[in-house]
């Protein structure tokens, strides 16, 4: 069994997320998303420059280290006083199964839950089968949310978890 930790992420991390993203976001979209939209979605997000953006504009990353290998990472922010977005958790094809997920999903809640967080709150794609991962962990659908991304859509669900 694989020993996991986190550990904060800073600018620095940038070239680490987005070596997970590129082996992460194809298996997980291509039965979802056209090549193009995967494409575009990726250079809008995980580019360098809009990565630390996202951390200058309070987006605290988490690296997961499995053996002190990176595998995975999260984001989450603030949105307004207790209620925390997860807007992003991905570990690599190769560990899912392996309790990475749920290892860095436990620490993202407990990293939240350290800042004073009472409900963590995520979209996911209405066609994603990590949906059913999420239900498990705990959270529940709250909404459904159509979110234009340039000329693409985003057709999602919003699921929350309070935070005991």
């Amino acid at each position: 069994m694989p020993s996991f930790a986190t550990l904060q992420a800073s600018v620095a991390d940038i070239p680490t997320i987005i070596e997970i993203q590129e082996k992460t976001w194809e298996p997980t979209y291509r039965d979802i998303l056209s090549k193009d939209q995967i494409d575009f979605m990726f250079e809008k997000i995980y580019s360098p420059e809009s990565l630390a953006d996202q951390m200058q504009s309070g987006q605290q990353f988490m690296i997961l280290l499995s053996d002190e290998t990176s595998v995975g990472f999260s984001s989450v922010s603030e949105e307004k006083p207790g209620k925390f977005k997860l807007h992003k958790i991905y570990v690599l094809p190769a560990t899912q199964g392996t309790g990475a997920g749920k290892y860095l999903l436990h620490a993202t809640e407990n990293y939240v839950k350290s800042l004073g967080g009472t409900v963590l709150s995520l979209n996911v794609n209405r066609y994603n089968k990590a949906k059913t991962f999420y239900e498990k962990m705990g959270f529940r659908v709250v909404d459904e949310q159509d979110i234009p991304i340039g000329p693409y859509w985003m057709n999602d669900y919003v699921l929350e978890k309070p935070l005991n």
